[in-house]
C-alpha cells in the first residue's frame, strides 16, 4: 500500500461510492431525493478527485464511470441465456380479446385471468447482467439470441444502477439478467437536436434513432453526453429467487434499485386492460417520452411458464399497437426494384413528407396485386402511414382529388435490370426475374452476405458493392475473398489506404459462426433466428447440406416450406460450388462453444413432458450454461432424454435407439443444481 494511501482514504472513497449509489436510487427510482443537486455534484467531484489521485481505488461499479471509458475498436457479442423474443401485435380490441380467449383455452378455461398492462416504450431493448449485485455486462437485444456488448455505454446512463440496492425481504440473486428499454425524452431530444444544429451536425430523425445511435457509439464518452434514460420491465435468468406474479417482480425490481414506469398496472382484468389502452391513447401526446402502444402480459408467472413461447414470441404477452400516424402526399413515380431472390417490388416515390417525426419519401407497394387492390396510380394523392410506427405504407388513394392525368402502373414483363423474362408462379403474389446472374440480384446477395448479421465486413457498403459488380470484380459473394488490393485501390473514392483497410476487414471476417454463415448464404426463409436453430441442431455444415426433408421437419421451428427451401438450395450445384469456393478462400466456421466451461461438455439432451421444478426455457438455459446442447428430436447423437409428466413419442424413440432416459432428479444431479 502506498505510504499516503491511508485506511481513512480507502474508507472515505467507499463511503462516497455507497452514498452516491443511494442518492441515485432515491432520485431516479423513488423520486424522493435527500440532498440537493449541488450537494450531489459536490460528493461526485470529491470522489473523482480521490480516484484521480489514487487510481488503484478505481472500481468498475464506481459512479464516476458514467463519464465514459476509452474507445473500443468494435463491439463483442454475447448470447442471451434466455432469448429476448419479439411480441405478437394486436391492432384492435378484437385482437386482444382473441388473445385472452387463446390464453384461456391453452390453460384449460380458468375462471379468471389477471394481467399486467404497461406502456410500450418506443426505445431500444437492452439486457443487464448483474452478478452478486454488481453490473457486469450490458447487451443489446440483437437478433434475440445474441446481442452486442455495450457495457461501457450503458454505465453512462444515470438511471442504470451500477450496484443493486439491498432489500431486507429478499436476498440479491447470485446472477440476475434485467431487461429494460433505453429511450430519450422528448424535451431532451429537442435540446439535443438544437445543439447538433448549432454545431453544424445533422439532426436525429426521432428519439428512438437517437437512442439507438447513442448506445452503439464505440466511444462511450460520446454516449455519456446523450440524455439517455431507461425503464425496466422484466428479467431473463434469475438465480436464487422466484416471483409469483409479474406485479411482484416489478415491485422487487424497484426495491433493488431499478426504475419502473409508474404508469404500469398489475392484477387487472382484460376489460380493464382495454380501458387502460384507451386512457393511454388519449394521454399519449402528453407524456414526456414516446410510446407506441400497450403491452398486455399474463400476470401470474406460473401461468406464463405453462403457456410457454413460440420460436418468435411468448404466448403470454401481446402488444396492442396505437393507431398509426397518417399524412397525405402525392406519388411522383413508381420504380421497380429487384431483390436478392429475384422478386420484383414496385416502390412508390412520394413527395417527401414528415410522418410522426420521420421524413418519408418512399413506400413499398409490395406487388401487382396490392397496386390493383388499392388502385394506386402515378400522380395520385394518397394517405400514408408508418405501420407500427416504423414501415411507411400507402393506406388508400384519395380518389376525390384525381384530375384525370394519373397514370396506371403495370408490372414489367421483362426484368428492368437485365431484361430477362419474369414469371409469376401459380399461387404466389410475387413476380420474379428468372436470371440468377441478374446484376441486381447479385448485388443484393452480396450486400446481404457482407451485412451486419452475416459476415459483417466493415467498409463493404452498398455503393462499393454496386461499383465492384458493375466493374466485373464481383460476380458472387465467393469473389469477395479473391479481391485484389491493387485493383481495389484503383476504384473511385478508394485509394491505397481504403483498399488495405477493406482487405484487412475481409481477412478479419473469415472466422465466422455457423449460424451467421448460414444466414449469409441468403437461403429463402432462413433469417437469423432460423439460421441459429439450424446451427444449434446440425452443429456442422455437412450434415445440414446432406440431410433429408424429414430430418429438417423434425427440428423444432422448421416447417415444410422452410425445409423445402433449404433442400432446394443445397440441391443446386451452383450453390454448392460457391460454398466450396468460400471455404477454399480461407473462411473457417467457428465451433460452437458453451458460454461457460461446464460439466456437460457438449452432451446432447432432449426434453419431453412437463417438468415439475424447471420451465422448459430454464432447463435449456441451465444445460447450455453447463456446456450441453438441447435438441428438439431424438437421434443416434442424443445422450440423454429427460422425461417429465405426460411425455410424448420421443420417449418411445429413445427406447428404440437405446438412448439413456433420465428423470428430472437425475438432470438436477448432472447440473449440480
Amino acid at each position: 500500500m502506498p505510504e499516503d494511501l491511508s485506511p481513512q482514504i480507502i474508507q472515505k472513497t467507499q463511503d462516497l461510492r455507497e452514498a452516491l449509489h443511494r442518492h441515485n436510487y432515491r432520485y431516479y427510482v423513488l423520486d424522493d431525493p435527500e440532498i440537493s443537486d449541488a450537494e450531489y455534484d459536490r460528493l461526485l467531484q470529491e470522489l473523482m478527485r480521490l480516484e484521480e489521485k489514487y487510481p488503484q481505488l478505481m472500481r468498475p461499479d464506481s459512479p464516476t464511470v458514467r463519464v465514459g471509458a476509452p474507445p473500443l475498436e468494435k463491439f463483442d457479442s454475447v448470447a442471451h441465456t434466455i432469448p429476448m423474443l419479439s411480441l405478437d401485435n394486436g391492432f384492435n380490441d378484437e385482437d386482444i380479446l382473441e388473445f385472452d380467449q387463446r390464453v384461456r383455452r391453452n390453460l384449460g378455461e380458468p375462471d379468471e385471468i389477471l394481467y399486467t398492462a404497461e406502456p410500450k416504450m418506443d426505445g431500444v431493448a437492452v439486457e443487464l447482467i448483474y452478478e452478486t449485485g454488481k453490473l457486469m455486462t450490458a447487451a443489446t437485444r440483437g437478433d434475440g439470441q445474441t446481442g452486442e456488448v455495450i457495457t461501457a455505454n450503458v454505465k453512462t446512463i444515470q438511471t442504470v444502477p451500477l450496484v443493486m440496492q439491498p432489500d431486507r425481504s429478499r436476498a440479491i440473486p447470485t446472477r440476475c439478467e434485467i431487461r429494460g428499454e433505453v429511450f430519450i425524452g422528448l424535451e431532451a431530444f429537442k435540446r439535443l437536436n438544437q445543439e447538433r444544429i448549432r454545431q453544424k451536425q445533422p439532426p436525429f430523425a426521432n428519439p428512438r434513432n437517437a437512442a439507438a445511435g447513442s448506445l452503439r457509439q464505440l466511444d462511450s464518452k460520446i454516449t455519456a453526453t446523450r440524455p439517455l434514460e431507461v425503464f425496466f420491465y422484466g428479467v431473463g435468468l434469475v438465480e436464487g429467487t422466484a416471483f409469483e406474479s409479474h406485479g411482484e417482480l416489478l415491485k422487487v425490481l424497484k426495491q433493488w434499485g431499478f426504475r419502473i414506469n409508474p404508469l404500469i398496472r398489475s392484477g387487472i382484468t382484460i376489460e380493464a386492460a382495454l380501458d387502460y389502452y384507451r386512457e393511454l391513447s388519449e394521454r399519449r401526446h402528453q407524456l414526456a417520452y414516446d410510446i407506441d402502444g400497450v403491452v398486455v402480459k399474463v400476470d401470474r408467472i406460473s401461468l406464463q411458464q405453462q403457456l410457454g413461447a413460440t420460436s418468435r414470441s411468448p404466448r403470454w404477452a401481446i402488444a396492442y399497437k396505437f393507431k398509426a400516424i397518417q399524412e397525405t402526399t402525392t406519388i411522383e413515380a413508381i420504380e421497380v426494384q429487384v431483390g436478392r431472390t429475384g422478386v420484383l417490388t414496385p416502390v412508390a416515390h412520394l413527395k417527401p413528407l414528415n410522418v410522426g417525426g420521420v421524413r418519408v419519401s418512399r413506400a413499398t407497394l409490395h406487388n401487382q396485386d396490392e397496386v390493383e387492390k388499392k388502385d394506386v396510380r402515378i400522380g395520385d394523392h394518397v394517405l400514408v402511414q408508418r405501420a407500427g410506427d416504423v414501415i411507411p405504407e400507402i393506406v388508400k388513394v384519395i380518389v376525390s382529388k384525381r384530375e384525370g392525368r394519373e397514370t396506371a402502373f403495370k408490372m414489367p414483363t421483362a426484368c428492368p435490370i437485365c431484361n430477362s423474362r419474369v414469371i409469376r408462379m401459380e399461387g404466389e403474389a410475387a413476380t420474379r426475374c428468372i436470371n440468377s446472374s441478374c446484376s441486381a440480384q447479385v448485388k443484393e446477395r452480396i450486400k446481404h452476405f457482407a451485412s451486419k448479421g452475416a459476415f459483417d465486413i466493415d467498409g463493404l457498403g452498398d455503393k462499393l458493392v454496386d461499383q465492384l459488380v458493375d466493374k466485373g470484380l464481383l460476380s458472387s459473394f465467393a469473389d469477395i475473398f479473391k479481391l485484389d488490393e491493387n485493383a481495389l485501390s484503383q476504384l473511385e473514392r478508394m485509394g491505397v489506404k481504403s483498399a488495405a483497410n477493406l482487405k484487412s476487414a475481409i481477412e478479419n471476417a473469415k472466422s465466422i459462426t455457423f449460424a451467421r454463415f448460414l444466414f449469409a448464404l441468403g437461403i429463402r426463409h432462413v433469417g437469423e433466428h432460423v439460421a441459429a436453430v439450424l446451427a444449434d441442431y446440425f452443429i456442422e455444415l455437412d450434415p445440414l447440406m446432406n440431410c433429408s426433408r424429414e430430418e429438417l421437419e423434425a427440428v423444432d421451428g422448421i416447417g415444410p416450406t422452410v425445409a423445402e427451401s433449404i433442400i432446394q438450395f443445397f440441391k443446386q450445384k451452383r450453390n454448392r460450388r460457391i460454398i466450396d469456393q468460400i471455404l477454399a478462400g480461407g473462411v473457417k466456421l467457428e465451433a460452437a462453444a458453451p458460454k461457460k466451461a461446464g460439466k456437460l461438455d457438449g452432451r446432447v439432451f432432449v426434453l419431453t413432458g412437463k417438468l415439475e421444478n424447471y420451465t422448459r426455457s430454464r432447463a435449456k438455459a441451465l444445460i447450455k450454461a453447463a456446456g450441453g446442447k438441447v435438441s428438439g428430436s431424438v437421434s443416434g447423437n442424443t445422450d440423454f432424454v429427460v422425461g417429465g409428466e405426460a411425455p410424448g413419442s420421443k420417449l418411445d424413440r429413445a427406447r428404440k435407439l437405446g438412448v439413456k432416459i433420465i428423470d428430472e432428479e437425475a438432470l438436477k444431479k448432472l447440473l449440480g443444481d
